[in-house]
């Protein structure tokens, strides 16, 4: 039966809150029938653990959505404060075992089951073809669509037996990208001939795995939309994933308050938009004051829209059915059986060893200097612990403004950074140091830089997950996995 124009605008927002404490607000907006809410870094107490935050939303209301980003490996809420025991997608598409990838994703979908969360904001569905690309990289299963297809579809499947739906993104594709979505509007001019036998593979596999959600992306694909980012086209997501793809599931927007959907509309406008061009749960990003003001500057709009004909009142009651029917289909799934957690943890353990042993990583000698340079984050990483080897060593942090006048180093030294060469003032001292001393060695956490690929002196890990770099460490001290 539909509901008012109020109601069911609600019940297509994916609100957030600030700060770790559930706020007294959520609990009348979900009676009022707010669909549901997305937890990021924000929501983390001081230990980092956001389980409890978690458990406390379900409590409230265990068929409302909650959701999160937990891909694995480089991106995690679950393990933020001491980096994710998976070692991500990179890693994964490395070894190319899907049942390795099916059950590390089972594993995963088990602690958000046991937190309350049955909606995973993953996988990444994106081939990588740009190894430039800022925000995607290591997130990514590969440059190859036919790897990420295949690892897409068991992580997909994986997640699913255990009770939690995966919302496969970014749709159509944000591996070509060389800018952040986070922060502009990027922009993609491949042809269309291209699009579809390289973007749109892994997401033909998402849909046949079945998966119950799909992320759009904030980005201009030319071929699709000149005009208009995948979020806010209907060429995109009604013309392509509806009617050519014949996807039937929900279609979910990538938060709304970054620049490349709301830059120019505002947040109420990017909501209208959205749901106008197909898509059916908005995700508004995190909130940065105490009172849902995001929350209630989109239901105004959408409200708004649908009195004045802007929006049509049909689109928005599909939108809040197709909500509905996720609601009722994923929230109250049986307990997940016991031991998936583990076994998880056991083959993320493997594809770890299997990665860090492909490179042939020479063991330590003695004591060493480990110098680790922050280059900064992305907001989809957003502060999570990196970069940490167990090794005998005297450890020196640094930023890329700390490098003036900084070493050499002497003896046998590891520079551990994230996208080095995408930092010209820290890749010439990077360089400088791997030339003036034979004992230095980068260790490359990101995706790796072409100019990288062969040189004795770079360990690239494919990621800076806790699981790669304890595989790391073990073979830097010589210990055999």
């Amino acid at each position: 039966m539909s509901g008012s124009v109020r109601a069911d605008a609600h019940g297509v927002m994916l609100a957030a809150f600030h700060g770790p404490d559930v706020p007294a607000w959520l609990g009348p907006a979900f009676e009022g029938g707010l669909a549901g809410i997305c937890l990021y870094g924000d929501n983390l107490p001081a230990d980092g653990d956001v389980r409890p935050v978690a458990r406390a939303v379900a409590a409230l209301d265990p068929t409302r959505v909650l959701a999160l980003d937990e891909e694995g490996g480089d991106v995690t809420r679950l393990h933020m404060a001491d980096g994710s025991p998976h070692p991500g997608n990179a890693a994964l598409g490395v070894v190319d075992d899907v049942q390795l990838t099916r059950t590390i994703a089972a594993g995963i979908g088990a602690e958000l089951r046991e937190a309350g969360v049955w909606l995973d904001l993953a996988p990444c569905a994106d081939a990588n073809s740009n190894p430039a690309n800022p925000v995607i990289g290591t997130r990514s299963f590969g440059a190859d669509p036919g790897l990420v297809a295949r690892h897409v579809a068991a992580f997909v499947e994986g997640l699913a037996s255990v009770g939690v739906a995966a919302s496969v993104k970014h749709f159509p594709g944000h591996g070509d990208t060389s800018a952040d979505s986070h922060l502009t509007l990027p922009r993609v001019d491949a042809s269309a001939e291209v699009l579809h036998e390289r973007e749109l593979v892994p997401f033909r596999a998402a849909i046949a795995a079945g998966a119950a959600s799909i992320m759009t992306s904030h980005v201009v694909l030319a071929a699709f939309d000149p005009d208009r980012p995948a979020t806010l086209s209907s060429a995109v997501l009604t013309g392509l994933l509806r009617e050519e793809l014949g996807y039937d599931g929900v279609i979910v927007s990538d938060a709304l308050d970054m620049a490349g959907a709301s830059g120019t509309l505002g947040l109420g406008g990017a909501a209208v938009a959205s749901l106008a061009a197909g898509a059916d749960l908005l995700c508004l990003g995190p909130e940065a004051s105490a009172e849902p003001r995001a929350l209630a500057e989109a239901v105004d709009a959408v409200v708004a829209a649908v009195e004045s004909g802007t929006l049509d009142r049909g689109r928005l009651r599909d939108a809040a059915a197709r909500v509905e029917r996720l609601r009722a289909t994923w929230s109250e799934r049986p307990p997940v059986e016991a031991g998936a957690v583990e076994a998880g943890r056991v083959a993320a353990e493997k594809v770890a060893s299997e990665v860090v042993s492909r490179l042939g990583v020479a063991p330590l000698h003695g004591r060493a200097t480990v110098v680790r340079i922050d280059t900064g984050t992305n907001p989809a990483v957003g502060w999570t612990d990196w970069g940490r080897l167990d090794v005998d060593a005297e450890v020196v942090d640094l930023t890329a403004r700390d490098l003036d006048g900084v070493g050499p180093f002497g003896g046998e030294v590891l520079v551990v950074t994230r996208r080095a060469t995408a930092h010209p003032d820290v890749w010439a001292w990077v360089a400088q140091q791997l030339e003036a001393n034979p004992q230095a060695r980068l260790v490359e956490l990101a995706w790796p830089d072409p100019r990288l690929a062969g040189r004795p002196d770079v360990v690239c890990t494919m990621g800076s997950s806790a699981a790669l770099l304890a595989a790391l460490s073990r073979a830097l001290r010589g210990e055999v996995s």
